[in-house]
């Protein structure tokens, strides 16, 4: 049997999402007492949901017409599938302390201690412990990020997608902006908001999924993004 870790945070009303992006809103649509006639009951079990959420609510990856204006029409339904079901590594990065940048050194150092190499194609993980340490904390907005360097030396690695814990890929105020800009630019992109990245440590290659939604024009998806360990 294959080992399939789970690298997504759940979705819930109250759930905390980046700065001004729509809340997340859960009811309850249809409930079985509805559904079996059953007239002003003490409770209402769910039958159907209503939800309401942004496009990069959680677990999610972006578009590439989320980068920047130029970029429209390359929306979320017209990426490719396999920039999201990929070969994947999880770097070592959890001495990086809050809103500090990562730089291309340190990747190259994490690169080297865990005798792994960022291949063409590869989504790559980076693993800061932002996630354990300061969910749904003061703090939970001020993680580390990597820099504008760091965002042009990845994407001169060819690679499908990198993955983060933080609600940004880069460092609000110092690089978030132009990260964004150069995934845009090189035609790479991005998974926020990922967790349990702590057991991919030291366990060397696995394939990753982080298939999105197909949304029509969509900016971004969240997604049920996974690390599958494959058991010879």
């Amino acid at each position: 049997m294959n080992e399939i870790i789970d690298l997504s945070q759940e979705i819930y009303e109250g759930m905390p999402v980046y700065k001004d992006l729509p809340q997340v809103k859960m009811t309850i649509h249809n409930s079985h007492e509805k559904w079996n006639g059953i007239k002003n009951p003490k409770t209402k079990t769910p039958a159907v949901h209503k939800l309401e959420l942004g496009e990069h609510t959680g677990t999610h990856v972006d578009a590439i017409n989320h980068m920047e204006i130029q970029h429209i029409g390359k929306s979320i339904d017209m990426m490719p599938l396999s920039m999201f079901y990929t070969e994947g590594i999880c770097l070592d990065l959890s001495n990086k302390n809050l809103k500090e940048l990562i730089e291309p050194e340190e990747i190259k150092i994490a690169c080297s201690k865990a005798n792994l190499e960022i291949k063409k194609g590869d989504t790559v993980l980076l693993y800061t412990d932002h996630y354990r340490k300061h969910f749904n904390t003061k703090n939970w907005g001020s993680g580390p990020g990597i820099s504008i360097s760091c965002a042009r030396w990845l994407g001169e690695k060819k690679i499908s997608a990198f993955g983060v814990e933080t609600m940004s890929p880069g460092v609000s105020g110092l690089s978030n902006r132009e990260v964004h800009h150069i995934c845009g630019e090189m035609n790479f992109t991005h998974y926020e908001n990922m967790i349990n990245l702590h057991s991919l440590i030291g366990r060397g290659r696995f394939r990753f999924i982080g298939l999105p939604l197909k949304i029509r024009g969509g900016t971004g998806s969240p997604v049920r993004a996974v690390a599958v360990f494959e058991n010879e």
